[in-house]
């Protein structure tokens, strides 16, 4: 009969058995009753192994023997049994051997005799071979014999251990769920964890949810916007990114989303989230295009000429620094001289400049090179208002007419004559142009039928007009101090905004985007991946019922139509009372006045994300709709007259003859 353990022994009355006919077979059986802090040494089979700790003076001694018979009767059956159904916890966590720590215990293994490392990869077989249950029993007993310092070891290996790579054990699309939570910062520091979670935290379903969240607009979350880049391209890749964030479409290639060279490299290891796509380089110049798709049914030579589109990160990035550069006020200047007296109305676009002046001429300027391009002669009295496009120009003067401008070649297509005197702004929407006058009226201008009618009921000049060719509306600013809104459709003036003290300069209509009430943004769908179906149903309904609301302030003709479209909520305008006011179109109400400047406030200009005025003062100001100033531009010598903006660029004319350009 094997010897039972015998706690209360000391080591040296134990009957120790000669390691030739020991066959370390016997299964463990641990005292669970046993103190820690009396179990420093254990004999096996007359062999001692300390566990780094001293002897203690009651310190007891486990003696485990047993028979080559007794081994095979129970360990044999136990393997049989269990083998099959062996616990494998890597299946469930995806976890992988550590190579260094392997090593180190290969080599800690080899040190000790032929006879313990027999035992202890016996020890290990049969805990590997164990059920989940069985394991547990296996654990309790080995801790209860465990003292402070191998707890301590235990406990700081553990904590390693049982750290997961959730991102790479989830779907991709859950991934992305979790990744869109996520601030800018938090997204770049994970991208630096591994090669995996970089895949998929420069993936397009995360940074294109980004720049819809920030770009053109303050994010509901973190306050912070980023300046407008194409809504085009925006809006026609959120319906697929949408599919792929869902586990949809992930084999669907489009041009628009596929990623560059570079990134397919990065993300090779997660075939599911990107179509693995073809790159052609193209020696003369560097530039990259993308087949169809690495499945052999397109050529070469048809994918030489696809386009190749930027990863939504980088436009996030290089918005992210012009966001920044407005922040902080770093920008370049680019001075544009040749008029020969002051200006009074710009417009810019990604390469051109057009100024006009009180010395009745039109500039066409290249903003790379700064230069003059030609000069629009035609007017005989001074410019004050202009606006172009890809094809035309069309320029109101102080000479009671309006011309129509080849500008690519300086030829006027047409003289529009109506005023009875000076036209001093214009503004044209499709198909149709508004002229302001210091006849006191505005007259609507329709391109298709070749009609005209005029809108009366100013007391005074009128000095800027708005159309909004959707609402077939009309706003209007004049130095009787009041704006005006008016409905094409009835001919009648439909909203009076009365507030300045002053003549109101210019007069503006804010994006559908810009929103001023902070607790109406508030309850907006933050990120839409968090709304239920209740919630959208029930922010559907309020919207419903606020335009229904709005459609009766607006009169007869929104309220008999329910399908015509409402005008913008929200109205700036500024006047010489040194004031900016933001109005609600369907109230009247004034929400917020912007004061600062010293005189009178002559330019004004706008986006969802700024405000930008010039005035009498010879200054510029920046504003943040909700907050107020942001920063003043000073360099003008005289009165500044008109404002141009853009998401990078600030470009403002002045009385002293110069066009300022701002880039940032």
């Amino acid at each position: 009969m094997d010897q039972d353990v015998d706690l209360s022994a000391s080591p040296a009355k134990k009957r120790r058995l000669s390691l030739e006919q020991e066959e370390w077979s016997a299964p463990f059986e641990p005292p669970f009753q046993h103190d820690r802090r009396t179990s420093g040494n254990m004999s096996v089979a007359g062999r001692s192994i300390s566990h780094g700790k001293p002897d203690y003076k009651d310190g007891a001694n486990i003696t485990i023997s047993a028979s080559s018979r007794l081994a095979g009767q129970t360990v044999a059956p136990f393997l049989a049994k269990h083998i099959p159904n062996q616990h494998r916890p890597d299946l469930k966590c995806r976890r992988q051997v550590d190579e260094p720590s392997m090593d180190q215990l290969q080599h800690e293994l080899e040190d000790l005799s032929q006879s313990d490392q027999q035992a202890i990869t016996h020890v290990w077989s049969l805990f590997s071979a164990a059920p989940a249950k069985h394991r547990n029993l296996m654990l309790q007993g080995v801790l209860t014999q465990c003292c402070f310092p191998q707890l301590s070891y235990l406990a700081c290996n553990v904590r390693e251990l049982i750290r997961i790579d959730f991102l790479s054990a989830l779907p991709p699309e859950i991934s992305f769920r979790v990744l869109c939570y996520l601030d800018t910062t938090s997204l770049c520091k994970a991208a630096q964890v591994s090669q995996r979670w970089r895949a998929l935290a420069d993936d397009d379903v995360v940074w294109h949810k980004m720049c819809e969240q920030h770009i053109d607009r303050k994010c509901v979350k973190c306050g912070w916007g980023l300046p407008l880049l194409e809504r085009k391209r925006l809006r026609a890749t959120k319906r697929q990114l949408q599919l792929r964030a869902t586990g949809r479409g992930l084999n669907e290639w489009s041009p628009d989303i596929t990623p560059g060279p570079e990134d397919a490299q990065n993300h090779k290891d997660i075939p599911s989230t990107f179509t693995m796509a073809k790159v052609v380089s193209v020696p003369d110049g560097g530039r990259l295009h993308a087949t169809k798709a690495a499945n052999g049914n397109s050529s070469e030579d048809e994918s030489y000429f696809k386009p190749r589109f930027r990863p939504w990160k980088d436009v996030y990035r290089d918005r992210f620094k012009v966001g920044i550069n407005w922040k902080h006020g770093r920008y370049s200047t680019k001075i544009f001289r040749g008029h020969s007296n002051g200006i009074m109305c710009l417009q810019f676009d990604d390469h051109t400049l057009a100024t006009g002046s009180y010395d009745s001429t039109i500039k066409i300027w290249d903003l790379e090179t700064c230069e003059e391009i030609r000069t629009l002669k035609g007017h005989e009295m001074g410019i004050r208002c202009l606006q172009f496009d890809e094809t035309k120009l069309i320029s109101g003067s102080m000479d009671q007419s309006i011309k129509v401008w080849n500008w690519q070649t300086g030829q006027c297509l047409s003289n529009l004559q109506g005023h009875n005197g000076g036209v001093i702004g214009l503004h044209y929407d499709s198909t149709l142009l508004a002229s302001g006058s210091m006849d006191q009226t505005v007259k609507i201008w329709n391109f298709e039928d070749k009609s005209a009618f005029c809108l009366r009921g100013h007391a005074d000049w009128v000095n800027a007009v708005r159309l909004h060719s959707a609402s077939r509306t009309v706003v209007s600013a004049s130095d009787d101090g009041t704006a005006k809104m008016w409905d094409l459709d009835t001919r009648q003036c439909i909203r009076t905004f009365d507030g300045h003290v002053g003549q109101v300069q210019q007069v503006l209509l804010m994006p559908p985007e810009f929103d001023f009430d902070e607790e109406g943004e508030a309850n907006q769908d933050q990120d839409g991946a968090s709304s239920t179906a209740s919630y959208q149903s029930a922010a559907a309904t309020s919207q419903d019922a606020m335009d229904a609301s709005r459609q009766e302030c607006f009169g007869s003709g929104f309220s008999t139509n329910a399908e015509r479209p409402l005008p913008p909520r929200y109205m700036l305008t500024s006047a010489l009372d040194s004031t900016i006011r933001l109005w609600d179109t369907t109230t009247g109400k004034c929400l917020h006045t912007y004061f600062g400047h010293l005189e009178g406030v002559w330019a004004l200009a706008a986006d969802t994300l700024r405000i930008v005025s010039g005035a009498e003062d010879r200054m510029v100001k920046v504003w943040d709709p909700k907050k107020g100033y942001e920063r003043t531009f000073t360099g003008h010598a005289g009165p500044v007259t008109c404002i141009g903006l853009s998401d990078s660029r600030l470009c403002t004319g002045s009385e002293d003859c110069e066009v300022r350009m701002y880039s940032f």
